[in-house]
């Protein structure tokens, strides 16, 4: 776990994504096009390329100050890893429809001392070589992908889960290796498994182990077809999650409202937070205004240099019209914020300067 952001010259309230973006249907058809075994694999890693840059561009040019590739190379949040891993038997790679998951089966135990890379770097170098910002890197973490696989293998599911973490964490090493600074791990599925929480924060552990990067934590209510899968509060989460080996937790605040806020002051969370302000499962496009005044909500109970503005989720279900919108309104509502935060530290450094002038 990194001591602080590498990105060091990043400003107050810095913005990012959490991970996907807007995914054009025609991008959709293409995958769904190869699966069905009607295009080659080297005309989808062309239009692949294609699409990330453009993925990049959009928010580049939104003012993001740390961006992501799109994640427009997976199919969906576990099949791209579970398809990677070896030990993990597919029978069938052709799908219907590229969102829909694999059947994926675990028979005998994974290997803990696999060589083979999981393509993770190849994905980071082109997104780095495709901007000069930096770049957050997100995969999906052991627990999730877990509930996505058969389990002949243990009789203990929380082995499969060490196991999976494991392999994650080589591939994280790589990551780092190939200049990885800040890497996240999305676990979309904890919500629903609850009691859970314990063997998740194990799996985070194992996969940041000696990889001395940024290390976020995203956990949310489920974005599959912009719909949330479970509800709830975080509540759940604490305290087992202060035990997780991570710099920041990314939460969904923008569709549930922010009353869990106080769970972080409760529990004495101290490290950095990545506040939701832009809901991904509704096409209405929130004004600066309204993103000024969540981020104004969040600084009652976590200071500004803590604080980093992000949407609640992947962008990967919204038009690009509208994903470009609500990244236009997040950056220009930051800059409101951080603009009144350093008018109110400039009075105070005047008042601090008169006083100690003193009459006369």
């Amino acid at each position: 776990m990194a001591e602080e952001n590498d990105s060091t010259e990043l400003p107050l309230l810095p913005t990012t994504v959490v991970g996907s973006y807007s995914v054009p249907e025609w991008l959709e058809s293409v995958k769904t096009d190869f699966y069905q075994r009607k295009i080659s694999r080297q005309y989808l890693d062309d239009i692949h390329d294609v699409a990330t840059k453009a993925a990049l561009k959009d928010q580049e040019r939104t003012g993001i100050d740390v961006v992501s590739g799109g994640e427009l190379r997976r199919d969906n949040d576990v099949d791209y890893l579970l398809s990677r891993i070896p030990g993990i038997d597919i029978p069938d790679v052709a799908k219907s429809d590229s969102y829909n998951y694999f059947d994926a089966v675990v028979s005998r135990p994974l290997p803990d001392n696999a060589m083979l890379p999981l393509g993770l770097v190849d994905d980071l170098s082109f997104t780095s070589a495709n901007t000069d910002r930096p770049v957050k890197f997100s995969f999906t973490g052991p627990l999730s992908l877990s509930r996505r696989i058969r389990n002949h293998a243990y009789s203990d599911s929380s082995e499969l889960v060490r196991a999976l973490a494991r392999l994650l964490n080589m591939e994280a090493k790589r990551l780092a290796q190939a200049g990885a600074t800040w890497l996240q791990i999305d676990e979309p599925f904890l919500c629903g498994y609850r009691d859970q929480v314990d063997v998740a924060v194990e799996g985070v552990n194992i996969i940041t182990s000696d990889v001395d990067v940024y290390w976020s934590l995203h956990v949310c209510y489920g974005n599959r077809y912009a719909r949330p899968i479970w509800e709830g509060h975080y509540d759940f989460l604490f305290p087992g999650v202060l035990d997780a080996n991570v710099d920041q937790l990314v939460f969904e605040f923008a569709r549930r409202g922010y009353g869990d806020l106080g769970l972080f002051e409760r529990f004495g969370w101290d490290r950095s937070v990545g506040l939701g302000v832009i809901d991904v499962k509704t096409e209405e496009v929130e004004t600066a205004g309204t993103v000024a005044g969540r981020i104004r909500t969040a600084l009652r109970t976590i200071p500004a240099e803590r604080l980093v503005i992000n949407p609640d989720c992947g962008l990967r279900h919204l038009p690009a019209h509208i994903a470009r919108a609500k990244l236009l309104a997040m950056v220009d509502g930051a800059a409101m914020v951080r603009s009144e935060l350093r008018d109110t530290r400039d009075r105070g450094a005047c008042h601090a300067d008169s006083a100690r002038e003193g009459p006369g």
